[in-house]
């Protein structure tokens, strides 16, 4: 039987804020930050891969705010439209909206007021980035609708949460070239991955009000496709590094997250919710050892 895992935690300096403070806290998901660290971590990838992660450490920054920022306003945004879904879901129904915490012209307005900070973040980018930054906004705006037109909203997601990559590369290096092409694909790749297992703690839910997702497209396949995914990731960033260094040696540098990927899916247990959230969250771990990988092979 899966386990239910809340999806809103009243915990830590989230759980001491005011009734309504919380209630916009929890909306940004502040209490998650596992989703802006898995944002972040493309864009500091395409930095560091450019060689640029000392030089431009102020970038990295700038990223990092955007990334939680933007992470918090695409929270919101799909949360007033999955409002009526989420109250159909055993893990969601406690979020702000569907729960009554917020109401929906507050969330409106709490929108507002994070893509704010996101445009502070956008005009300390050249034109190149910028451009690259603004050209996220339509496929993020439809993400929240993917789930309801393919089994495989978790693709689209890719594209969405591996943007940042493109935009730190153009930042950093002024172009787009192949290099990032492949870090880009690499990063949807991984991000596929890691949200299927994500998605296992809402099987049961979405097949029951028609939600479609790839831990449903997959089946009984699951860790053999989570697997498929991460080996193709891997291949790519390893195609990445190679079109910046080709030297064996370099690709030594991607073994540490290659091992921890390998153990995501060896002890991945489909039917254990919790397992599948620690899988998930420890894909923070996986960004981390990729940027020492990007960076070594950047700087070299």
């Amino acid at each position: 039987m899966t386990v239910i895992v809340p999806d809103s935690e009243h915990r830590g300096l989230v759980a001491r804020l005011p009734a309504r403070l919380r209630g916009l806290a929890l909306l940004a998901r502040f209490d998650r930050p596992i989703g802006w660290w898995l944002l972040f971590w493309p864009g500091a990838w395409g930095v560091a891969l450019a060689g640029q992660a000392a030089a431009r450490w102020d970038l990295i920054l700038w990223l990092l705010l955007g990334s939680i920022a933007m992470r918090g306003a695409g929270c919101v945004y799909n949360d007033i439209v999955d409002r009526d879904l989420d109250a159909q879901v055993a893990r969601t129904a406690a979020r702000p909206i569907p729960s009554g915490l917020v109401s929906v012209k507050a969330a409106w307005a709490w929108l507002v007021m994070l893509s704010l900070i996101g445009l502070v973040v956008l005009v300390q980018l050249h034109p190149l980035a910028a451009g690259v930054a603004l050209a996220s906004l339509a496929p993020v705006a439809a993400y929240p609708f993917m789930k309801r037109i393919t089994w495989w909203p978790q693709a689209w997601l890719g594209l969405v949460f591996s943007w940042a990559a493109l935009v730190g590369w153009a930042e950093a290096a002024a172009n787009l070239s192949w290099p990032i092409w492949f870090l880009y694909a690499g990063s949807i790749a991984w991000v596929v991955g890691y949200d299927t297992i994500y998605a296992l703690q809402d099987r049961e839910d979405d097949a029951l009000i028609g939600v479609r997702s790839s831990a449903l497209a997959l089946g009984l396949r699951v860790r053999s496709g989570v697997a498929a995914f991460y080996t193709a990731a891997i291949l790519l960033w390893a195609a990445a590094i190679w079109s910046v260094r080709p030297d064996p040696l370099a690709l030594a540098a991607l073994l540490p997250a290659v091992a921890h990927l390998a153990w995501q899916v060896a002890t991945l247990r489909p039917d254990d919710g919790g397992g599948a959230l620690h899988r998930f969250r420890s894909n923070r771990l996986t960004g981390l050892l990729l940027f020492l990988a990007f960076l070594v092979v950047g700087t070299a």
